[in-house]
């Protein structure tokens, strides 16, 4: 019996310090299993809507700068980004040629002139001649008979056509010798307007031909330093939010890879309705203009552009990632909710892409996408989560417009889950 109690005791000892233990200890597992929920405050702000894209920086004008005349270049007087004003003589063609074609048209004019000078001589003396003997037949009727009569008629007759001829030909030799001129001030290349050299396509000693087509020589961006453009293509599912952008006179932000540090703003200058289709996608050309005082904006770079397309101020707003999250078990939401999981509101979400919904008429498509602003949200309820449901408007990179719903600034929404 003494025996069995020496047992018995120790037992019922041990088995009092593991009752004892084991709610504690059950209290204790259950707090270290319990989840951990990665949360973030709803708070207040401003949100503004960007439509982003990318484009190039080109001048506003590009004037390309060309021959008239052929020859090899004998002078060059400019070189890459050089600053020119208009009149600048850019090159010079070898003049030798158009200078003698000069004082050959000139001897043409000369001779044509002593030509006329001769023929109005003949006239004078052949008018002379009629005039005598008009005045003789007056005196004595027969002392000139009528031929002898015709012939000084029309001998003056004849010497005024030939002066007229002549006149015409003075004419014609005084066009031969412009056109010389012209084509010897063409050996100047000059510069049409201020501007920037923003490419040289010649070297010295070349040879220009242009018998068949006008060689192009410079390209001179006027007032490059004054305005740029920046040329975006923006998608056509984007391009209704720039046209309300552009008629709200909503500013753009750009930057360049040169200049990463430095944000570029501008203006939308035009829309245009050319639009361009590559690989099934439509864009739109859209035309950003921007100033350049520094020239840091270079002909040929690459900009990534933000166009501000919608803002409101002071509104409450939550985090994206709180709109992204969803639980993945029906256990970690309150009984009431678990609709939301175990149902068809999660799958069929209203955020997917239309691609799903082909077989939809236009306006099922249209009261499908007034129901994306419509979402649910997760707070921590105790032990389990609670659904929440809002109305989302403006959405930005980190977070989106709260405009209805159960929740107030400073409210914790789930946005994760800790390891």
């Amino acid at each position: 019996m003494k025996t069995l109690l020496k047992w018995l005791i120790p037992i019922a000892v041990l088995g009092g310090v593991i009752a004892a233990a084991y709610g504690p200890a059950m209290r204790y597992w259950k707090a270290r299993n319990r989840i951990v929920w990665e949360t973030s405050k709803v708070t207040r702000g401003d949100v503004t809507r960007y439509v982003n894209s990318t484009g190039e920086i080109r001048p506003v004008r590009s004037v390309l700068v060309g021959s008239f005349v052929s020859g090899p270049i004998v002078e060059l007087n400019v070189d890459f980004n050089d600053e020119v004003k208009e009149g600048d003589v850019l090159a010079r063609v070898d003049p030798r040629l158009f200078k003698a074609e000069v004082a050959r048209s000139e001897a043409a004019l000369a001779t044509r002139q002593a030509e006329l000078e001769r023929i109005e001589a003949e006239l004078q003396q052949a008018i002379n001649n009629f005039d005598r003997g008009v005045k003789l037949r007056q005196k004595r009727e027969g002392f000139l008979s009528e031929s002898e009569m015709d012939s000084l008629t029309f001998e003056v007759k004849s010497l005024r056509a030939q002066r007229k001829v002549a006149e015409a030909t003075i004419l014609q030799a005084r066009a031969s010798l412009d056109n010389a001129l012209a084509n010897l001030n063409y050996c100047e290349i000059v510069a049409p307007v201020d501007g920037i050299v923003i490419d040289r396509k010649i070297d010295p000693g070349q040879t220009l031909a242009a018998q068949f087509q006008t060689p192009e020589l410079f390209i001179v961006a006027p007032d490059l330093r004054r305005k740029v453009h920046v040329f975006a293509s923006v998608d056509e599912a984007d391009i209704g939010l720039v046209q309300q952008a552009k008629d709200q006179d909503r500013p753009v932000t750009f930057t360049v890879d040169a200049h990463p540090e430095i944000v570029f703003h501008g203006t939308i200058e035009q829309i245009r309705v050319s639009s361009v289709t590559n690989q099934n996608v439509v864009t739109y050309p859209v035309v950003i203009a921007t100033e350049n005082p520094d020239l840091k904006l270079l002909p040929g770079m690459t900009a990534s552009i933000s166009f501000e397309v919608d803002s409101t101020v002071d509104v409450p707003k939550i985090p994206n990632t709180a709109l992204r999250f969803y639980p993945e078990k029906a256990e970690w939401v309150r009984e009431k909710d678990r609709h939301l999981i175990d149902g068809s509101t999660w799958k069929n979400d209203p955020t997917a892409d239309d691609n799903e919904s082909a077989d939809l008429s236009a306006g099922e498509k249209a009261d499908r996408r007034k129901q994306r602003h419509r979402r649910h949200v997760w707070a921590v309820d105790g032990e389990l989560l609670r659904a929440i449901e809002i109305q989302t408007g403006l959405g930005e990179s980190g977070y989106t417009e709260l405009r209805s719903g159960e929740l107030s600034t400073g409210d914790l929404l789930v946005t994760g889950q800790k390891n």
